[in-house]
């Protein structure tokens, strides 16, 4: 099974940018990896995918205009470009793989452990 490793979590200001990434090692991604993401208190949130094959990607829309989600094929890898950082995505981003894609995290059977992201105001 891949394995699945989240990176470039950390602190920023409102307005800020960070660039997250999900790096594959054991095996190619499947179909579809998305990203997640999870505040205290709170559920798993969908943020956005992208189909692996084609590198078509897909967002909530709370982070349209803002979130951009790409791939490298050549590094295996997956990122999530978020610009414009407000404190409400301030939480804790995982990676997931997915045969099928779709929204519901109940679709991923494979995750990372995750990155933390702080936005302070």
């Amino acid at each position: 099974q891949v394995q699945l490793a989240e990176s470039g979590g950390g602190s920023v200001q409102a307005g800020g940018s960070l660039r997250l990434s999900c790096a594959a090692s054991g095996r190619t991604f499947s179909n579809y990896v998305g990203w997640f993401r999870q505040a205290p208190g709170k559920g798993r949130e969908f943020v956005g995918n992208i189909r692996w094959s084609v590198g078509t990607p897909y967002y909530v829309e709370s982070v349209k205009g803002r979130f951009t989600v790409s791939r490298d094929i050549t590094k295996n890898t997956v990122y999530l470009q978020m610009n414009s950082l407000k404190p409400e995505d301030a939480a804790r981003y995982y990676c997931a793989a997915s045969p099928f894609g779709g929204t519901n995290a109940a679709a991923y059977n494979n995750w990372g452990q995750g990155t933390q992201v702080t936005v302070s105001s």
